[in-house]
């Protein structure tokens, strides 16, 4: 009798082939870093700008409210009355005469801006019926870039 034939083709010992060189981690060590110095600066400014963007849509759902309450009184609240008119019945200077249950903002109370400062309210407004402004990061009158107020007439 003659051996069998294997079939199957010749056994090579199995090189390990498992894990990375260091060379290959190296390389991706520095595609990240490269990476990571570019993108950084950039994300860095995204919560500045995310706080302006959150002011101005506050304005513009406060400006919504001053309307609805103009609406049902037929004037806006006054310098004096502030935007807490908007929350509780005013008691001082014209009275509200149609002032909605409820109030006009939700949660009931004046939301801050994202700084934690109190919007600035003025009715009559220089620039319109009212003026609502945000003074910024910096809380001051006035600023330039970042420290720049957010102003309900300059908003689209």
């Amino acid at each position: 009798m003659k051996p069998e034939k294997e079939n199957s083709p010749q056994r090579r010992p199995l090189r390990s082939s498992s894990g990375f060189t260091l060379i290959e981690i190296m390389v991706v060590m520095v595609i990240l870093g490269i990476l990571a110095g570019l993108i950084v600066p950039r994300i860095m400014d995204r919560p500045e700008e995310a706080r302006r963007t959150k002011a101005a849509i506050q304005i513009q759902s406060i400006e919504q409210a001053l309307k609805l309450y103009k609406l049902d009184n037929g004037q806006y609240p006054t310098t004096e009355q502030g935007l807490q008119a908007l929350v509780e019945a005013p008691s001082v200077g014209r009275l509200a005469r149609k002032w909605r249950d409820g109030g006009y903002l939700d949660k009931g109370k004046v939301p801050l801006d994202p700084w934690g400062n109190e919007f600035v309210y003025i009715a009559p407004g220089l620039h319109g019926d009212f003026d609502l402004m945000s003074y910024g990061p910096d809380g001051e009158p006035g600023g330039e870039g970042k420290d720049a107020d957010i102003n309900n007439w300059e908003l689209e």
